[in-house]
């Protein structure tokens, strides 16, 4: 039997429940496996990363998304083929490999149809993640009929795998919060209400056009007639195309945060990041809070689009970014090996010469989300009043969400009411314009030139909305530019050196430096939480400015430690010609991240990488038909089959309009795909004969 050892045993943020143990098999194995959790995550905790081989060329599959929406982690458990990062492990379950295509049911299989049952409700939210849960709240202090319904276990949708602190306002969005924290808060606001009934493990299917939804709820087929619905269901990940992208270990970010995160199991030792977005970003320091090696990152733009505090604490950490870079290829046999990156030029085109490999294990996928807008959609058709709210309207940080999910609440329940008055202030629009602001420019430093006495530097310089240390300067010394939430916080004032804006900076942007006692080597204080690095008094760290570059070794003079905020400050004393510089220490030592002393590069061209992974249809079989002129997807998918899999086209179809624009195909000119009449895939047993009403 195989022992469970790719479990986190210790975690700085997240506690380690004790869960009960069950045991499964797989292909025979005796596994063990924690009660309730996902196939996938179980397999994976047991080193088991390729569950099948495609029937089309025999290449192997693993997780990608773990939300449902792509196919790549299906197995037979029990004879029937499911979805291993959606359906809970259970005692004694027979699991086995998909090798190839399932195999189908005799045909005298009974089917036992149930009796189908009909509930009306005044509002239906499809998602219970930031958006969702604000919304339902405020619907449910206006008394409002809502049925809130989400596809996992537990409520919360992202805010369950973040661990780092919200940024945003505190008024408004909990800045300054973990992810996880906020979740825990909105859900038990959420439960004060009995006018808001919840139903966990629950998808929407389809919204039908006698104004009825469908809704599969823990296994059970179910009709829901609402007056108005509320999409919140949130958003899918994006692909990329390049050679050796159908190898298994390739993630998606969300896919790697519910492992890490939520299930705390470790996929994979080694980690190559794609996308310097925030979730990119992000995604790579969940890797290091969990004991993950990240050997780097690569971002196509000359610089990451996502905050520059997050991108710059990866990188005093030891972790190097490559901007105006790009995948080349993924390499390995059945999983992943190594990846070659290369830098491109401003066509993002690779520049020969350029290529490095760096062995890895793993490479995640963090390039864009989209909004999972079907429902809107559905609902539109159908004739039913229908809002969306946080990534299902428009992608943008869950602060968004959370206040464009209260503002959609407030505007419901308004309507069913009978209030023709608008219902949100002015001042509402105008923050929620401010909460999914992208990153603004980057200005220079405003530290003071005094060295005396204690005082903040604040090493945030790019324009984002966040205030947090506004907030809880004691002082009130540390205000915006100009008081508004996107202006970047300067220091005027007395510091009393509490620490209070380093413990709450989401972006551990802020060190403390503290001339009191030697004014000569004063003392810097810096926020830390990836404690499973430990730190101890003596150790010497390599320190290092907002850059990452290098201002010397110096041994730590103390250790604080503040449990409630799973958070420590470390102390070190260095000489004032760099006090003010020092931004933090370095974590991963630099082998981590050294490159093979030769590039691999992939035999295959990138017409050969795949396009549709349901089907196994490469970009070269698309390109082709492109190139004879024609664009209606409906058509590309009769040829090809790509978008006839068990995703429904949600992952190829966006691929497939990306090579049509890079063909110089208007998008007014593509014909779009014909979406199949159910959202996931079904099986006919739990249809029911429709005799109840």
């Amino acid at each position: 039997m195989l022992a469970d050892n790719n479990r986190i045993a210790i975690h700085p943020i997240l506690p380690i429940p004790e869960r009960e143990e069950v045991f499964f098999y797989w292909n025979g194995q005796k596994l063990k496996a924690k009660s309730g959790e996902m196939i996938a995550s179980a397999l994976i905790a047991n080193g088991i990363s390729i569950f099948g081989h495609h029937h089309k060329d025999g290449s192997a599959q693993g997780i990608f998304c773990a939300n449902g929406q792509c196919s790549q982690c299906s197995v037979i458990a029990n004879g029937v083929a499911v979805k291993s990062c959606m359906t809970a492990v259970s005692e004694n379950m027979i699991v086995q490999s998909l090798e190839g295509l399932p195999i189908l049911p005799a045909e005298d299989t009974p089917l036992n149809f149930e009796p189908l049952e009909y509930i009306k409700t005044d509002v239906l939210i499809i998602g219970g993640g930031p958006a969702g849960l604000s919304a339902a709240i405020e619907l449910g202090k206006q008394n409002i009929q809502t049925l809130l319904i989400d596809d996992k276990n537990a409520l919360g949708g992202k805010l369950v795998l973040q661990t780092h602190k919200f940024f945003g306002s505190q008024e408004d969005s909990s800045a300054g919060t973990r992810g996880i924290d906020i979740s825990k808060n909105l859900s038990e606001e959420l439960a004060k209400f009995g006018s808001v009934e919840i139903w966990l493990n629950s998808t929407a299917v389809f919204v039908f056009s006698d104004k009825k939804v469908g809704i599969l709820k823990d296994g059970v087929y179910k009709i829901v007639e609402p007056k108005r619905i509320l999409n919140t269901a949130g958003a899918r990940e994006k692909f990329l195309r390049f050679p050796g992208n159908n190898l298994a270990r390739i993630y998606g970010a969300g896919a790697f945060q519910t492992l890490v995160n939520r299930d705390l199991v470790r996929p994979t030792k080694r980690l190559f990041i794609i996308g310097g977005g925030n979730v990119g970003l992000i995604a790579g320091y969940h890797s290091l809070q969990a004991g993950i090696e990240v050997v780097g990152l690569a971002e196509a733009m000359p610089v990451c689009g996502g905050y520059k505090v997050h991108s710059d604490k990866l990188k005093r950490f030891g972790v190097p970014i490559y901007t105006s870079h790009s995948i080349l290829c993924a390499n390995g046999k059945e999983s992943v090996e190594s990846i070659t990156i290369a830098e491109i030029d401003k066509n993002f085109q690779p520049i020969p010469k350029t290529e490095k490999t760096f062995a890895c294990d793993t490479i995640l996928i963090a390039v864009g989300l989209n909004p999972l807008n079907e429902f809107t959609c559905e609902a539109m058709d159908a004739g039913i009043p229908v809002k969306a709210a946080g990534d299902a309207l428009e992608i943008a940080e869950a602060s968004s969400a959370m206040f464009n999910g209260k503002i959609a609440g407030v505007k419901i329940a308004a309507e069913l009411k009978g209030n023709k008055e608008n219902p949100i202030p002015e001042e509402w629009y105008a923050k929620a314009e401010e909460l999914k602001s992208p990153p603004g420019i980057i200005k220079s430093y405003q530290t003071p030139e005094k060295e005396e006495g204690v005082f903040p530097v604040l090493h945030c310089l790019q324009e984002i909305p966040c205030n947090p240390c506004t907030t809880v300067c004691p002082t009130n010394s540390i205000k915006t530019e100009d008081g508004s939430l996107m202006a970047v916080p300067v220091y005027q004032g007395s510091c009393i050196g509490c620490g209070k804006c380093l413990l709450i900076c989401p972006g551990l942007a802020i060190t403390l430096v503290d001339y009191r006692k030697d004014k000569e080597n004063p003392t810097v204080s810096i926020v830390y939480e990836v404690t499973n690095y430990p730190v101890q008094i003596g150790e010497k760290k390599i320190l290092n400015d907002i850059d990452a570059n290098e201002l010397g070794e110096y041994a730590i003079t103390a250790v604080q430690d503040f449990p409630k905020q799973h958070t420590q400050i470390v102390k070190f004393q260095v000489p004032k010609a760099i006090a003010k510089k020092v931004a933090g220490f370095r974590i991963q030592d630099a082998s981590v991240s050294a490159p093979i002393d030769k590039p691999i590069i992939f035999e295959k061209t990138s017409d050969e990488a795949m396009i549709c992974l349901c089907e196994r249809v490469s970009v070269g079989q698309v390109r082709a038909l492109i190139k004879k002129g024609i664009t209606d997807l409906n058509l590309i998918k009769a040829i090809t089959r790509a978008g006839m899999g068990p995703c429904g086209s949600k992952t190829c179809e966006v691929l497939i309009k990306g090579l049509l624009r890079e063909e110089g195909i208007p998008d007014k000119e593509v014909v779009p795909n014909t979406k199949r009449p159910l959202f996931i895939e079904i099986s006919l047993a739990k249809f029911p004969d429709g005799s109840a009403k």
